[in-house]
């Protein structure tokens, strides 16, 4: 709660002073209209002129420099005559000065004066939480839960996670929720925002298997209910496999659009992308006016080369966002016609390519169009004029700098232009030796320029800085089995890198490279399925189609090549394996 802005103000000196008249004045007025005795004895609030010049007083006080001394005058009016709006503008003077302890003494004299006033009893809970005493909060959420109508209660469970937030000892909060909770979590009605609630605050303390349990108990009250499936999206993580599974039981259903949409961001996260293009594609199936789910699946068949499809996508997505505002339309929008550029541009489009790139006016994407403009120049034979374009890009910030390199880097690289990217990536190295990233980048620019040995140095650099660095350990056992080096020892790097990232379809192929080098061509051939199953992706097909051929599976071996040609016509590893083997694209 925002303390300082929500308080409802009372009204000032001035104002004050005429109410008073007013009432002053009422007696007077009821002489002149007997009719009007009986409703201005009603009204009266018993506020004479002692206690006028008190509340007078008080506010004074707070405009000048003693607002200690007008915060006492003001909780004395409110003691005297029992109004919460008094009690609640005493508050409002503690928080302006600063003193949590004044103003939960206002909001417990305000409590005691009205116990069954939610609102007075919310105003110590939140207090107290500001205060960071966690344990004296229990009586009062418990109350506060017991004063909310009975309708609204599932709701008001669902927001206690946002109120302990900041409070430093998660563990202690969590504890004190789950005893508070205790009479709700049976319930049908309360029972799985209860559990939800409870695995937030187990998951906030560190403790995501208690997390998970609480959202599987949530979810077995009532499967159709979203807290627990949202919960359990936040806990998706291999070593937690129950997560995912209570995710895609909710899906089962009539899913919100919203979740099904954060397990296929999840799925993306995690570089399942057939899997996450399956959950795009059920979206805009069932929910076509969704239009986040069109722009996500648009830049995705993008990615996967499916230019005409996710052409389609991204159009459709256009049309539904121009219907909407705000600034996530906008940045929506950037990215449609960023993936729509380069779509024409891999056409040799150039002016289409441009044209979609003149229509993004967000200041924030600029640099972003112009990466894409560089491009543009660069497939045109104009690289020099291409790394200017990219140089000349203003810096907003530190992290401009680097983001213009980086670009320039993958400019070089898109285009063969290895020793230059090397020599770049090896200036930026050379500020910051210490950066894992830039010098596996300039490892890989190494590999392509077949220095070999500055390759494996760089990212034995990149293992001791970072010793969970998957893609060093990756890279490294791969390129070894690529040259048919030290074949044991290249096995150990790509299982390593396994163990850092469990099931990743791209050390998978590395691996089953390895096993097809040391001749062990059936296990090769099980990883490279169970890899191109779960990524379709050129490279992999490259691979299993090479095993498959040297055991003299050829039709499926070609069947699956041309499956990768179908994903990427122009990669490297495929065209080069076709090309060994002298088979025709």
């Amino acid at each position: 709660m925002d303390y300082y802005g929500s308080m409802k103000r009372f009204p000032s000196a001035a104002a004050a002073a005429i109410l008073v008249w007013c009432a002053l004045c009422a007696p007077a007025l009821a002489q002149d209209d007997p009719n009007a005795s009986a409703a201005a004895e009603a009204a009266d609030s018993g506020l004479d002129a002692a206690l006028f010049y008190q509340l007078l007083l008080g506010e004074l006080n707070v405009r000048g420099e003693e607002a200690g001394a007008g915060f006492a005058l003001i909780l004395d009016a409110a003691r005297k005559t029992n109004d919460p709006e008094l009690y609640q503008r005493a508050v409002e003077l503690a928080f302006q000065a600063r003193s949590g302890d004044a103003a939960l003494q206002a909001a417990r004299d305000w409590k005691r004066a009205f116990p069954q006033s939610r609102e007075a009893n919310r105003y110590v809970l939140q207090i107290l939480v500001a205060l960071n005493r966690v344990a004296d909060s229990a009586e009062p959420l418990r109350a506060d839960l017991a004063l909310v109508d009975a309708k609204e209660r599932a709701a008001a469970i669902g927001v206690i996670p946002r109120n302990y937030a900041r409070v430093t000892d998660k563990k202690q909060a969590a504890t004190v929720v789950e005893q508070a909770l205790a009479d709700y979590t049976a319930k049908p009605d309360t029972g799985p925002a209860a559990w939800t609630t409870i695995g937030r605050m187990r998951l906030a303390a560190g403790d995501a298997p208690g997390a998970l349990e609480a959202a599987r108990r949530g979810q077995a009250l009532n499967p159709r209910f979203e807290g627990p499936a949202l919960l359990a999206l936040e806990l998706m993580d291999p070593k937690l496999p129950e997560a995912e599974a209570m995710v895609r039981r909710y899906l089962e259903g009539q899913p919100l659009p919203e979740l099904r949409m954060g397990y296929a961001r999840a799925l993306l996260d995690g570089q399942r992308y057939p899997e996450a293009l399956q959950q795009l594609r059920l979206i805009t199936a069932e929910q076509p006016e969704f239009a986040e789910a069109w722009l996500v699946q648009g830049s995705l068949l993008v990615q996967d080369n499916q230019l005409a499809v996710g052409e389609a996508a991204l159009k459709r997505y256009i049309a539904l966002a121009e219907k909407q505002r705000g600034d996530e339309r906008n940045r929506g929008l950037a990215q449609a016609y960023l993936a729509l550029s380069q779509i024409a541009e891999k056409r040799r489009d150039f002016a289409g390519a441009s044209a979609w790139l003149d229509r993004i006016d967000d200041p924030q994407d600029l640099m972003a169009a112009q990466n894409r403009r560089a491009s543009i120049l660069a497939r045109q034979g104009k690289m020099e004029e291409a790394r200017k374009l990219i140089r000349s890009l203003p810096e907003r910030n530190a992290g401009d700098a680097r983001l213009k390199m980086m670009a320039e880097v993958s400019l070089l690289r898109e285009h063969k232009q290895y020793k230059a990217a090397y020599q770049l990536l090896g200036q930026a190295a050379a500020r910051e030796p210490k950066d894992p990233d830039l010098l596996y980048d300039q490892a890989m620019m190494a590999e392509k320029l077949n220095d070999f040995a500055d390759m494996e140095k760089l990212l034995r650099q990149v293992m001791v800085l970072k010793p969970d660095y998957h893609h060093a350990y990756n890279a490294l056992g791969y390129s070894l089995a690529e040259r048919n080096q030290r074949l044991p020892e290249a096995r150990q790097l790509v299982q390593k890198a396994l163990e850092y990232a469990p099931g990743d379809p791209f050390i998978s192929d590395s691996l089953a490279w390895v096993e097809f080098r040391m001749g062990n061509k059936e296990e090769s051939l099980r990883l490279l399925q169970a890899a191109w199953k779960e990524k379709p992706d050129a490279e992999i097909a490259a691979h299993l189609g090479e095993v498959l051929w040297s055991m003299g599976r050829r039709d499926q071996a070609e069947r699956v090549w041309r499956e990768g040609l179908a994903l990427n016509a122009e990669n490297d590893t495929l065209m080069e394996t076709l090309k060994r083997l002298k088979v025709k694209p």
